[in-house]
């Protein structure tokens, strides 16, 4: 029940950055992109640590997006400041 829970709970979050990365226009606020970074490294250990490989996979697929958000976020920066 544990392991279905936090797969359905990191699931929407992987749907949600998704949903940023495919929205363009998104950019994320630096703030956002490395709490969103810290909750979903910390979601990944513990579910390692739990044994549950499946949270663990889709907390991993949001930190991949969450780093592209970074990226983009970094970018945008760059490109206001010149």
């Amino acid at each position: 029940m544990v392991s279905l829970l936090l797969s359905v709970t990191f699931a929407c979050g992987v749907v949600i950055a998704v949903s940023h990365v495919i929205n363009r226009r998104f950019i994320a606020p630096v703030y956002d992109v490395l709490a969103n970074l810290t909750a979903f490294g910390c979601a990944v250990a513990a579910s390692v640590l739990l044994g549950h490989w499946a949270p663990a996979l889709f907390s991993g697929v949001a930190i991949l997006c969450w780093l592209w958000l970074g990226r983009r976020t970094v970018s945008a920066l760059r490109h206001r400041d010149r």
